[in-house]
């Protein structure tokens, strides 16, 4: 996931000295805020009217007022005006141009009615989860400028790109753990808004660019589908094997439908194992919230087992008990999801506390969920796809920290695993 274009705890000593002969040629007194954001707009102008400027004679080949070399026919031809939108409000610049017309500048090209730090500031707020209705009533607010919801869409849109981009870009070979899950939004299809699932895939990767094991994490992918089953996951994890994955050693989610048939056609290998945590939250919501202390400490036995067999042991304790007896629903759910729970215990407690739960995950769909709430629903799955990308931009931005605990699983991997988890492609 790309860093945020701009950092608000960016380093304030990194910006550029100012020469203070320049700044004695704005200041004539003590200046109140707006004198001084007035100050600013004007250089910006000056300094982006300097460097179009810069550009022409890189282009012409001669600077102005220098003498025009003898192959050369083209020469300036004075200036266009522009307003322009900029992250200060608009602006109006003075564009050079030349004779014949072949001049075409990067900075603010042809025809641009906005400046790059205005478009980063609509997608900045559309990455927050702010309505385009909301968009358009802060830049009138900020800036007094009066944009149209097309103008935002387009500017928005710019991304979907790098959307693809990001989703179709090559991934490291081997994953130590890979978490999935999921969450509802609602979307725009023939006419009628469905409920769809939006799937993450997040993996703390065993290699990356040749630093072994480093334990950190990515976030692999983002599906959208209405519903799931085999066929979807076989989608996703050929998806996953064509972008460069061989191989994942641990796959944690919560009882998806159609998965362990797919991930066993894909990645044989792969150990699927059911999230715990989950499976405890879920036999809680069959209690009252008086029964969900003791009935937590009930199930405590099984999880937290030394082995599969003194974890059915526990289950079998369990279901025998007072509070077998009195949810039954309980131990039903645990029984069902026992294959995926088991290999659970096959695993050192090192590993154990990496795949005991899908929090990691759960926080960031906790984070897009925030985002996503304003919305009463996307028109399209693009449209979807682009807010979810941006705010998974902004949640990433700061990671690059190692999983808890990886340092104590990482060799416990490199025993369990050898040299499935050393390979590097």
């Amino acid at each position: 996931m790309p860093s945020r274009a701009k950092k608000v705890d960016r380093d304030v000593a990194k910006l550029p000295a100012i020469p203070k002969e320049l700044v004695n040629l704005f200041l004539t007194g003590p200046m109140t805020g707006e004198a001084i954001n007035d100050a600013g707009i004007a250089f910006k102008k000056a300094l982006i009217e300097a460097s179009l400027n810069a550009e022409l004679s890189h282009h012409l080949g001669y600077a102005p007022g220098a003498d025009k070399p003898g192959q050369v026919t083209n020469h300036r031809n004075g200036s266009t005006s522009k307003t322009v939108l900029t992250g200060d409000g608009k602006v109006l610049i003075e564009t050079p141009r030349d004779r014949e017309g072949s001049f075409e500048p990067l900075l603010l090209p042809k025809h641009a009615r906005r400046f790059t730090a205005f478009d980063d500031s609509i997608v900045a707020l559309y990455a927050r989860g702010l309505t385009v209705r909301e968009i358009q009533g802060y830049l009138i607010e900020t800036y007094g400028t009066e944009v149209s919801p097309q103008l935002i869409s387009t500017v928005t849109d710019a991304v979907l790109s790098e959307v693809t981009a990001w989703q179709s870009r090559p991934l490291e070979a081997v994953y130590a753990v890979v978490f999935f899950d999921a969450l509802r939004v609602k979307i725009r299809e023939d006419n009628v808004v469905r409920n769809k699932a939006v799937y993450l895939a997040l993996g703390d990767r065993a290699r990356e660019g040749g630093v072994r094991r480093d334990g950190t994490r990515e976030i692999l992918g983002v599906w959208i589908e209405t519903t799931e089953g085999a066929k979807f996951w076989m989608k996703v994890f050929n998806d996953l094997r064509t972008r460069g994955v061989l191989d994942i050693l641990i796959a944690v989610t919560d009882g998806l439908t159609g998965m362990p048939q797919a991930l066993e056609v894909v990645f044989p290998k792969t150990t699927l194992q059911t999230c715990i945590v989950h499976l405890i939250r879920n036999s809680l919501d069959y209690a009252s919230w008086k029964d969900r202390k003791p009935l937590a400490a009930a199930l405590r036995p099984i999880y937290a087992a030394a082995s599969a067999e003194a974890a059915e042991a526990a289950l079998d304790a369990f279901e025998a008990g007072e509070w077998g007896q009195k949810f039954p629903t309980v131990v039903a759910a645990w029984r069902r999801a026992w294959e995926q729970v088991i290999p659970f215990f096959t695993f050192p407690p090192e590993i154990r506390r990496v795949i005991y739960t899908t929090n990691a995950i759960e926080s960031v769909n906790a984070r897009l969920r925030k985002i996503i709430k304003t919305r009463g629903h996307f028109p399209t799955d693009d449209a979807a796809s682009k807010l979810i990308w941006l705010a998974l931009r902004n949640i990433t931005a700061d990671w690059g920290k190692a999983a808890h605990h990886w340092k104590e699983a990482m060799n416990q991997f490199a025993i369990l695993y050898a040299e499935r988890f050393t390979r590097e492609g």
